[in-house]
């Protein structure tokens, strides 16, 4: 429960710092005053968006700050899970914000985002606004309500998980019929041209390769002239060349060998020389009988060089290889074409069991919705009819869906007639707005006991209503209030707020500088006169006073 809210210059709220208590408080004031001030500082602490303009004029950042009493809510998983401190009972919550539009968040001292701010907010407090009455005409919010009484969280995460398998396999089926339907669109052309491409017979590599055998046939000739010239040079015919003259040079060092023992050496390097000049003179000799001098080789080579250069510039591609990925890719859009049936058909099996499974739970989720709904049924006739409603007719109408939603196989639809003799519509066509208000006060009733809400706040859920509908309504917030949960009411009735267990006011105070909001705890006698007020305007009679007593002694 909200425990203390201190508030430092924050729209026109200069400096506020109020203690709360469990069961029902309410909270008076003329319009204006700041109340909704106070519930926008609120919201702040609960992660909705910060605006720089709230910061109070002259100063140069506000400061909101939350203490919560969390004990007995089982809410330590959220603090492990963020790795946030927590003794198991107290949680503060800080907003900051500066003049130049930065915001800081704070839990228990420890930073923290927005959105982990936001979803600790939708565990500590549940704010219903009159906007919120407009929720009612909303299809997922009437289901939520029907889950929460149901308490089938285990059975709607199961459903989930099972949908999403139900629509990833109805994906892969559209998919592949797609693609099979383009492939088979494009299969003449994809055969047409991979036969072209299988005439080339691809290798990798074989485009270096047949390069330089052209270009070798092409310069076959000359190759063997250079060859034949180099080796007449190493070793003519008529003993001259290179060989013959190392040779000679070999044997005339050798002949001094015996005079100068370094001339041994000299010779057998030399011997060296000959040997290898001789061995590179018959290697120039096989080389130059082994060059092939063959035109029909060259043109084949040609043509098919030809043909491999334009497939690339047909395909706009840059080397063989891509040209070889090319041909892989026709070969696998055709092979898909070819087996395009049998896997269609695989796919389909596949989405008819997720279909079975998703539908087997959608019916298990469904009748855990039907068991839920008959008791919003009946508890609903209980809370309206003393709220002024005596022959209300309230239904839960569920129809199938013809394919599994993410939420589950039907819709659901709160049926509404106030009157006898009309048969129940949708209930945003034909509730007024004070019906629905006393709807919505009566879900959250029922809500807030299925669920652990620490606070609930009301800002003006008795818009509409009066007199003994108002004292009615009241006593379901103070009822709601009971068994340590914490209620609080923004309201503009004396029959609410005598009801009250604790009473704040908030009120303007105007200065020759600037204007502030102020809430204060009311004491008896302080409530007497608030309630009087509220009863009779600004001019308090004793009538008025008479009355506020009355109302107070008849709900101490």
């Amino acid at each position: 429960m909200l425990q203390s809210l201190r508030i430092q210059n924050y729209a026109l709220i200069a400096s506020l710092d109020i203690r709360l208590e469990r069961g029902f408080t309410v909270i008076t004031g003329e319009t204006g005053a700041g109340k909704s001030i106070l519930l926008g500082a609120i919201g702040l602490l609960l992660g909705q968006r910060a605006d720089a303009r709230m910061v109070k004029n002259g100063a140069t950042r506000c400061l909101i700050e939350a203490e919560f009493n969390l004990k007995g809510y089982g809410m330590a998983d959220f603090f492990e899970r963020h790795e946030l401190d927590f003794d198991g009972e107290e949680c503060i919550i800080r907003r900051e914000l500066t003049a130049a539009g930065k915001s800081r968040a704070f839990i228990n001292d420890t930073p923290a985002q927005v959105a982990t701010l936001r979803e600790l907010g939708a565990r500590l407090i549940d704010v219903h606004s009159q906007h919120q009455n407009l929720l009612l005409a909303q299809e997922d919010f009437q289901m939520n309500v029907v889950d929460i009484v149901s308490h089938n969280a285990d059975v709607r995460q199961r459903y989930a998980q099972l949908y999403a398998d139900y629509v990833a396999a109805r994906r892969r089926l559209d998919e592949a019929e797609q693609a099979l339907a383009d492939a088979r669109k494009d299969e003449d052309y994809l055969r047409f041209q991979l036969a072209q491409l299988d005439e080339l017979q691809l290798a990798p590599g074989r485009q270096e390769e047949s390069e330089q055998e052209a270009r070798r046939l092409e310069h076959a000739e000359d190759i063997i002239r250079t060859l034949w010239a180099t080796r007449v040079l190493l070793h003519a015919d008529d003993g001259q060349g290179a060989v013959a003259a190392v040779r000679e040079a070999s044997r005339q060092v050798g002949s001094i060998a015996s005079l100068l023992p370094a001339a041994d050496e000299l010779a057998q390097r030399l011997d060296s020389c000959y040997i290898e000049l001789r061995d590179v003179a018959d290697e120039l000799e096989a080389q130059a009988s082994h060059i092939d001098t063959d035109p029909a080789r060259l043109q084949t080579l040609n043509d098919w060089l030809s043909q491999l250069y334009s497939a690339m510039q047909k395909h706009h591609l840059q080397t063989e290889q891509q040209l070889i990925e090319l041909t892989a890719d026709f070969r696998s859009r055709l092979e898909a074409v070819d087996g395009g049936d049998e896997n269609i058909a695989e796919l389909r099996r596949q989405l008819d069991a997720a279909t079975q499974a998703v539908r087997e739970q959608g019916e298990m989720l469904t009748l855990s919705r039907r068991k839920a709904a008959a008791e919003v049924e009946r508890l609903l006739h209980e809370y309206l009819k003393p709220l002024g409603i005596p022959n209300v007719t309230f239904s839960v109408s569920f129809s199938p869906l013809p394919q599994p939603s993410p939420s589950g196989l039907d819709e659901v639809c709160f049926l509404f007639s106030a009157n006898r003799g009309m048969s129940p519509q949708p209930i945003a066509e034909v509730a007024s707005g004070g019906e629905i208000a006393r709807v919505m006060l009566s879900l959250k009733a029922i809500i807030s006991a299925s669920v652990s809400m620490p606070t609930i706040i009301f800002d003006e859920i008795d818009t509409g209503v009066s007199g003994h509908i108002a004292e009615s309504m009241a006593r379901i917030m103070r009822q709601m209030g009971e068994g340590g949960r914490q209620v609080i009411s923004i309201t503009h009735l004396p029959q609410i707020a005598a009801m009250g267990q604790y009473h704040f006011r908030v009120f303007k105070q105007d200065t020759t500088d600037d204007t502030t909001s102020h809430i204060e705890a009311l004491s008896d006698d302080q409530r007497v006169t608030e309630i009087a007020h509220m009863l009779s305007g600004s001019e308090l009679t004793e009538a008025a006073i008479g009355n506020a007593r009355a109302l107070l002694n008849a709900n101490a």
